[in-house]
């Protein structure tokens, strides 16, 4: 199944592939045959795996447990540090990066419950997503989650390869742990801030997936309470 968010793309490259395999087809020479057709299929191939949209089951203890953050992508965490300074918390956050290579599944989903409360896109550059340097200078976009234990804020982040954010939210959706909210195209990063609070679970180096890795679990007034 392709995903929708990659409609656009994966059509155009698919009919590119299938344009090469036709051209294979008429082509006299053996060894030039034989070339076009391996790159048509190479581009079906890679198209095919790319726009891959399959069902994955949402993390067992995060269905039962609200204030568990899991993996919005699958990737491998790059970095785990202290920002000193995120306006959606008014002060420190904890930022965790999940690096996506063009071989990763590329489509994003809510890494927990609550509601979208702003959503910005930033143009930018394109930097190599590893890149500390990337998360403020980039072509992003920043999507902000209000829940019971404070805000998670997400933003998708273009990389050198990477030159296109989708995502289908706006102010006010219910974002639904597990449910799909948009794509990063080809290489890119997820950088996912939480509160100074949060444990967090995941370690650099770590290979996450999404909606099945934790990767913080939340404080706040509404986890004391649970």
């Amino acid at each position: 199944m392709i995903t929708p968010y990659g409609y656009d793309n994966a059509f155009l490259m698919l009919g590119i592939g299938a344009g090469l395999l036709g051209l294979a087809m008429v082509t006299e020479h053996p060894w030039l045959r034989g070339i076009v057709m391996a790159l048509g299929i190479v581009v079906i191939a890679f198209t095919l795996w790319f726009f891959r949209d399959p069902e994955r089951p949402l993390n067992a203890e995060a269905a039962a447990n609200a204030s568990v953050l899991v993996s919005p992508v699958d990737g491998n965490v790059t970095e785990i540090v202290n920002e000193p300074f995120v306006d959606a918390f008014g002060g420190p956050a904890q930022r965790i990066t999940v690096f996506l290579s063009p071989v990763n599944l590329h489509v994003n989903r809510y890494p927990i419950g609550g509601r979208v409360s702003s959503v910005a896109y930033v143009a930018g550059k394109y930097l190599m997503a590893f890149n500390p340097k990337a998360s403020e200078e980039n072509e992003r976009s920043i999507i902000t989650i209000d829940t019971p234990y404070g805000p998670v804020v997400m933003k998708q982040i273009t990389g050198f390869l990477a030159r296109r954010v989708v995502y289908d939210c706006t102010v006010g959706t219910v974002a639904k742990p597990g449910a799909r909210f948009g794509m990063m195209k080809f290489g890119s990063r997820m950088d996912i801030l939480v509160a100074p609070s949060a444990t967090i679970c995941t370690r650099v180096g770590e290979t996450v997936r999404s909606s099945e890795t934790i990767l913080a679990r939340l404080a706040g007034p509404a986890a004391a309470q649970g």
